[in-house]
């Protein structure tokens, strides 16, 4: 299991819980199971969120690789200029 701690603005969409814990080992098995256990999750997930693993934002890339104990934050999208 990854604990995902969800960014301030997004935690209303998961009964106001600060993290999660979602069975997965990608970005977006990560993103799927979030989904899942709280579907209000969703049109903001597909709208574009930005994930960090171990401190270094994915951009993109849901195959990413995630380990059971690494820090994974989802944040509302950080859009670069």
């Amino acid at each position: 299991m990854v604990d995902v701690v969800l960014w301030s603005s997004l935690r209303r969409f998961a009964d106001d819980k600060t993290s999660v814990e979602v069975d997965a080992d990608t970005v977006g098995g990560i993103l799927s199971g979030l989904i899942h256990l709280h579907p209000a999750l969703k049109p903001h997930i597909e709208r574009g969120v930005s994930v960090s693993v171990d401190g270094t934002i994915i951009a993109s890339g849901r195959n990413e690789p995630v380990a059971h104990d690494s820090e994974v934050v989802l944040l509302q999208r950080i859009k670069g200029g």
